[in-house]
């Protein structure tokens, strides 16, 4: 078994997957309320920008049609052949409750509106921006005192190996290192709160995987199921 290693956060976060995406539908109010009523405190979804400016939540960015790939970005909001939430409209929903929200921004032109979204909620503090491109999180710095940036990679493309990334990540001021589950063990959990930067692991969809990853010090997991999580972490 796993030896229990210390976190950075005071307990870990288990960021719901789209939402409670293993029990109702990814990335709708319906999935994030129920997400909440399970006993997840964070909730994870991906971001892009309509062709009229408006941050919308979807994963993909595009819908398949006879046509070929129908991308978010090229409709204004109004004219949407398909429905989709607004990042507004699900914050405003969901204002009453009190949790973390990762962010995938997987159109840049997202980041300008979201941040602007949740300084005007007062959540910014809550939030934690994920982009896969260091040098677009470096960009981005200027609002690290107010929200977290997360470096999300894998270990297999760290070049300049997972030391170095870290000590890259602190120098830049990035709050975390978002990786695969079987990207992490508990000395390179411990490497990289050495550095200050909290550990992340995404696609935890078992209890056994989950309870290792917390006895290893892990700040934050993310998974489609979150009473296996919850479990997980209250049994670790």
């Amino acid at each position: 078994m796993q030896q229990r290693l210390p976190r950075l956060v005071q307990e870990p976060i288990i960021f719901a997957h789209r939402g409670a995406s293993a029990h109702a539908p990814e990335n709708t109010l319906q999935a994030f309320q129920l997400a909440l009523r399970l006993g997840s405190n964070g909730i994870e979804t991906d971001v892009w920008t309509t062709s009229d400016g408006v941050v919308v939540i979807d994963h993909d960015g595009y819908r398949r049609s006879p046509f070929g790939r129908r991308w978010i970005r090229s409709f204004a909001h109004a004219s949407f052949p398909f429905a989709l939430s607004s990042l507004n409209a699900v914050l405003d929903a969901l204002s009453s409750t009190s949790f973390c929200l990762s962010i995938d921004i997987k159109d840049d032109s997202a980041f300008e509106p979201t941040i602007g979204s949740v300084r005007r909620r007062g959540i910014a503090h809550h939030v934690y921006i994920c982009h896969p491109d260091l040098s677009t999180l470096t960009e981005w710095s200027t609002v690290k005192q107010e929200t977290h940036l997360v470096h999300s990679t894998r270990l297999k493309v760290l070049k300049e190996g997972p030391e170095q990334h870290a000590a890259a990540l602190a120098r830049m001021g990035i709050y975390a290192c978002n990786m695969h589950h079987t990207d992490w063990n508990g000395g390179l959990v411990t490497l990289y709160h050495r550095f200050g930067i909290a550990a992340f692991a995404w696609d935890v969809q078992h209890g056994s995987v989950a309870s290792n990853l917390v006895r290893m010090g892990i700040d934050a997991l993310y998974g489609d199921d979150v009473t296996v999580l919850r479990e997980a972490w209250e049994l670790s």
